[in-house]
């Protein structure tokens, strides 16, 4: 029996990309208060797995549940974190107005600003440690700082649940760490970050609970255990 109380629970979730399952039956309880690594070779479903948790690919069976609720396409309570693409934000924007638009989706563009909307911005820039680049035009920012503003503008939405695809591309060492260990300190909180991270040591350095994927569950659990070379064998085989 899953206790569904401060679990996202994935129950049964079969996703199909291009008319085919990508995803078959997955069944497992995340425990939120960390960071899950999902795990899998190229082609395994991961990304798959990210868009239907939320709603963007339907299920073609099972339901997504956070907290003994139903989330159907993650309604207000999981935000994303697609791959960095700085033309996308190229446009001259400083990062308190990034991480702002986070907000927007909450709202409605047609109701201003008010008291808990600006907590909210400032909350999540403080998380991310962006409050001392408030007023810098997000394209003058380094790689890291521009995925921690993007990561700002997420959790402003006040999302309990975060899904990240790959956070960690194209930065270097020390960024990697400071943006793994913010989203850690986050989490920590009794929130759920969920990362498909590619490298395996900084899986086992950096994650509380571990998803294998291989079009279907392979294995989950604390990382320690689960990332035993049996397992990852399977993953990978």
């Amino acid at each position: 029996m899953i206790h569904h109380h401060n679990h996202l629970v994935l129950d049964d979730l079969t996703i199909c990309y291009r008319k085919r399952p990508a995803v078959h039956h997955l069944s497992c309880a995340l425990p939120c208060g960390g960071l899950v690594g999902i795990v899998g070779p190229n082609g395994a479903g991961k990304t798959t797995l990210l868009h239907g948790i939320l709603g963007w690919l339907p299920l073609t069976s099972g339901r997504v549940v956070w907290n003994g609720h139903e989330v159907p396409n993650g309604a207000g309570v999981i935000s994303w974190l697609g791959q960095r693409r700085s033309a996308d934000l190229g446009f001259p924007i400083d990062v308190a107005g990034v991480v702002a638009t986070g907000r927007y989706a909450r709202l409605g563009l047609w109701r201003g600003f008010r008291e808990a909307d600006h907590a909210a911005v400032a909350n999540a820039m403080q998380a991310m440690g962006v409050t001392g680049l408030a007023q810098r035009p997000f394209a003058e920012l380094s790689g890291g700082q521009q995925q921690r503003a993007l990561i700002a503008r997420a959790l402003a939405s006040g999302a309990e649940v975060l899904l990240l695809d790959e956070p960690l591309t194209g930065l270097d060492e020390p960024s990697g760490r400071d943006l793994l260990r913010r989203l850690k300190e986050w989490a920590a909180g009794g929130r759920l970050a969920i990362a498909v991270i590619h490298d395996l040591a900084t899986v086992r350095a950096w994650c509380d609970h571990v998803l294998l994927l291989n079009r279907e569950l392979i294995a989950t659990g604390p990382t320690s255990e689960t990332m035993s070379e049996a397992n990852v064998g399977r993953c990978y085989g």
